[in-house]
């Protein structure tokens, strides 16, 4: 094995963002940045799994602002912990819901399943990406706006599974499906020796917006990281779902 073996097996193994012309810079991803709690550490993911593919997601720069599909400010910047880097779109489409598939998506994409990328739109009718080999990444985006613009909560809540909170796991949904509802994706998990769960969660909202990983409003500690074990709803900054809104893909 030469001494650039150990390299090419690394960076072949490492996740794919394919928005981006460069590797993701280390001290940039998500799970870089927002490091477990105390006597936490994250769970075991597979992989190539979507959840170590949400770990890897990478952010822009520390104090950046979320911003809207116009570029504007978005009104509220006390909502979020961290902004993902990638793009919004042009067209005020990429919502919740629409943000939660464009990132499975993305992963199915980049891990050479492209084929798999399906979603339903809001009458019940299956949105396929062909994934012919004439379908580039630039065609993949054009599928997506197409998702965006006839699939939402109502329809992606229908697709999605029950999951019990128990068990959360990153690339879970909470979502309440709607005109409007909301969606939220869980993007990491971390467990203690006594098996308690903690999470973070990545959202868009109305208007289209750059995705961004939500604080968690009663946190004594500023933490952005969620108790699995919450009484009632779950309340995030700017939407609460209940207890049994936890989905997950089938």
């Amino acid at each position: 094995m030469t001494a650039l073996a150990p390299l090419i097996l690394t960076l072949l193994a490492a996740p794919s963002y394919p928005w981006r012309s460069a590797p993701v810079p280390a001290s940039d991803t998500l799970a870089a940045r927002l490091p477990p709690p105390e006597r936490f550490h994250r769970t075991d993911e597979a992989a190539g799994s979507f959840g170590e593919w949400l770990r890897g997601l990478p952010l822009k720069p520390e104090g950046s602002q979320v911003l809207l599909y116009t570029g504007a400010p978005k009104a509220r910047q006390d909502v979020h912990a961290a902004v993902v880097d990638v793009d919004v779109g042009a067209r005020d489409l990429q919502q919740c819901a629409d943000a939660v598939m464009r990132l499975r998506a993305e992963w199915l994409f980049s891990t050479g399943r492209a084929r798999e990328v399906a979603f339903n739109d809001t009458a019940g009718k299956r949105l396929r990406f062909s994934a012919s080999p004439a379908q580039d990444y630039a065609s993949f985006k054009k599928f997506l706006v197409q998702v965006f613009a006839y699939a939402g909560t109502a329809s992606l809540e229908r697709e999605l599974k029950p999951a019990k909170l128990a068990t959360i796991s990153p690339g879970d949904v909470f979502i309440k499906g709607g005109f409007p509802g909301h969606a939220v994706l869980v993007a990491d998990v971390v467990v203690d020796e006594a098996g308690q769960r903690r999470f973070l969660l990545l959202q868009s909202y109305m208007p289209a917006q750059e995705v961004h990983v939500l604080k968690n409003p009663n946190a004594a500690d500023a933490s952005p990281w969620y108790a699995s074990a919450f009484e009632g709803e779950l309340v995030t900054p700017e939407w609460s779902f209940a207890r049994a809104a936890l989905k997950r893909w089938p």
